[in-house]
């Protein structure tokens, strides 16, 4: 019995060049067994995410799969979607700690961006798409992503690759390899394959090698007024000793059911300003997310476009107001629609419900707390690296054209900006700098120079 979804033809696969639209499903069965792919393709990332920044991977887990159900009711069922654990919120997260911000202060900043996304997607909604391209045109729009992505590679070079070189460039050259030479479904969850990879590795090591001297996961940023830590570069990080990288202890003492720990947010001007930056990645990356999906299944998708963002705007308000992470519309599960050609919600529906239950499960949220510093070494050189290369995508995709320095002169000074963590203080308890400092440097520059110039803000050639 279709409880919402029409069964398509007889629940089985569908024959070839039929798509299970968003309103059908195959088999209830066949649907939970869908269902566990879009688990599969979303969970490396939605809990790694949450380590590098610093959160509970049990609530972020959790949330994920609340603010997915969310989501989809938004929508009317006409996006399928997952919302997991975005990236685009990591460098300013890593800035706001650096700078001795507490977890209450990176969860309000994110809260307040999510209800910033929330209120650009109903205005989106109400004035249509166009108002993305003029306030952010591709080529800032891709600025801002590259920014944000490539502001990370400190972290990568001064915490997590330290920690353990060896384990971390082999973890690397797996997740490599993985991504060229499998394909398919395989090929969408190299991250995760990686993963498990590194742990291994680890483990073997742990009982051929010894013990490593480095910091535990976890303890890479500290905040530098309340924790004895070490200055590593711009960060405060716990001092090194011998341990095991990989320990189980934690995992044993858990229990298998929980409710994880919630905190209130806390609101921190400053934090706040170098958090807003990802709205301008987040609404570029639902745009691209619902063009996706509507070119896969033929649907003219633009009259919801403003409520899928707004939706991911409510979702990461409700899943940061408790101390979860942010959410975004996720780019692996494209990857399994596009594979499998069923873009039915009713997998949606099942992959959130089983998020749910991952959360529920403490035993689990430590199993993904004891990954390898050295395993997150390799994987956040492939993960920060991808994204800073979508804000190139965007620019490929839409023609920019930097031999007009209208375009070249703002987006090299706030690159520059971001990437170097340069700081303008404002006054001493105000200060700007790396992803914030970047962003509204070239934002102004950008709309200032095209006002000077006295031509229309276009920065990419027309389509055809």
């Amino acid at each position: 019995m279709a409880v919402g979804w029409k069964v398509h033809g007889d629940g089985r696969t569908p024959p070839p060049g039929e798509v299970v639209r968003p309103d059908e499903r195959l088999s209830w069965p066949r649907t939970i067994g869908i269902g566990a792919q879009h688990v599969v393709a979303m969970f490396g990332a939605t809990f790694v995410f949450p380590i590098v920044m610093g959160l509970d991977p049990n609530l972020a887990i959790m949330m994920s799969g609340i603010a997915t159900i969310l989501f989809l009711v938004i929508v009317g069922g006409r996006v399928p979607s997952y919302l997991g654990t975005s990236a685009s919120f990591v460098g300013a997260v890593v800035s706001i700690r650096a700078a001795g911000g507490s977890t209450a202060n990176v969860t309000g900043a994110i809260l307040v961006a999510g209800a910033v996304l929330g209120l650009a997607g109903v205005a989106i909604h109400f004035l249509g798409g166009a108002v993305i391209h003029a306030v952010f045109p591709p080529v800032v729009t891709g600025a801002v992503v590259m920014l944000i992505g490539f502001n990370l590679a400190p972290v990568v070079a001064d915490i997590y690759w330290p920690q353990d070189q060896w384990v971390a460039l082999a973890t690397l050259a797996f997740v490599v390899i993985c991504s060229v030479l499998l394909r398919g479904f395989w090929s969408r969850i190299a991250i995760l394959l990686g993963l498990i990879f590194g742990f291994a590795l680890s483990w073997i090591l742990d009982q051929t090698a010894g013990k490593i001297t480095s910091i535990l996961p976890g303890q890479h940023l500290l905040d530098v007024a309340g924790k004895a830590c070490t200055q590593v570069g711009t960060y405060c990080v716990a001092s090194p000793f011998p341990h095991l990288r990989v320990s189980f202890d934690n995992i044993r003492a858990a229990a298998w059911f929980g409710f994880p720990k919630l905190h209130g947010p806390d609101f921190k001007t400053s934090a706040i300003l170098v958090a807003l930056p990802a709205v301008i990645a987040l609404i570029a990356e639902n745009t691209g997310h619902v063009k996706a999906v509507a070119a896969m299944t033929g649907a003219d998708l633009d009259p919801v476009l403003g409520r899928a963002i707004a939706a991911d705007g409510l979702g990461t308000v409700l899943a940061s107001a408790v101390g979860g992470s942010p959410t975004t519309t996720y780019a692996e599960n494209i990857g399994v629609m596009a594979a499998t050609r069923i873009y039915s919600t009713a997998a949606y529906y099942v992959a959130a419900v089983v998020a749910i239950l991952f959360g529920l499960c403490p035993k689990f949220g430590q199993l993904v707390a004891a990954t390898p510093g050295g395993v997150l070494g390799g994987i956040t050189v492939v993960l920060y690296g991808m994204i800073g290369l979508l804000g190139a995508k965007i620019w490929v995709e839409s023609r920019v054209d930097f031999g007009d320095p209208v375009n070249l002169v703002p987006v090299a000074a706030g690159i520059i900006l971001a990437i170097g963590n340069v700081t303008l203080k404002i006054t001493d308890k105000f200060p700007l700098s790396g992803i914030a400092l970047g962003t509204i440097v070239l934002l102004i520059g950008y709309h200032a120079l095209n006002t000077f110039a006295s031509r229309p803000a276009a920065s990419e050639a027309p389509a055809g």
